[in-house]
């Protein structure tokens, strides 16, 4: 996993034994165990890393009035029971262009007020929920409604 796995080794000393991944990827899910050994004592921690995404299809850059697909998984073992999609931290049940299933959602006709920061958040039969933010960008004209602008001679147009 080099060289995207580092400990702190400042930290050691204070008995901190972090492990740090960077970037994480989807095949680093699992379980860890670390072992610290101090004199005769052994110590020993075990942590499961489970891993969330969120893809873009097509994937980046998002443009204006073209079709976007959102998709959202885990490596969570139990069953998918929910998904629920928030933009801007507001939950999105009632736009018209959004159509939700199964851990996606498409947007049929991105404009400039969908970029921004979406989380979907997974609920599993378990009873477990996992989410995940993803800032959305999309490459649009954010001008005014009436794209005729007017400057005086001489003068810079923007």
């Amino acid at each position: 996993m080099k060289p995207r796995v580092s400990l702190q080794d400042s930290a050691l000393r204070s008995g901190n034994f972090s492990l740090r991944i960077d970037p994480v990827r989807n095949e680093d899910a699992g379980l860890y165990e670390a072992q610290v050994k101090y004199n005769t004592e052994v110590h020993i921690c075990h942590v499961e890393l489970g891993v969330i995404t969120v893809t873009l299809s097509p994937p980046r850059p998002v443009v204006e009035d073209e079709l976007l697909l959102m998709s959202c998984n885990s490596s969570h073992r139990a069953s998918l029971v929910e998904t629920c999609w928030f933009h801007d931290r507001h939950l999105d049940r009632t736009s018209r262009t959004f159509c939700s299933w199964s851990g996606a959602v498409s947007i049929l006709r991105p404009a400039m007020s969908d970029a921004g920061s979406w989380r979907c958040q997974l609920r599993y039969s378990d009873n477990e929920i996992i989410s995940a933010t993803y800032n959305v960008q999309i490459l649009g004209f954010d001008g005014p409604t009436n794209p005729v602008v007017y400057a005086g001679a001489g003068s810079a147009a923007h």
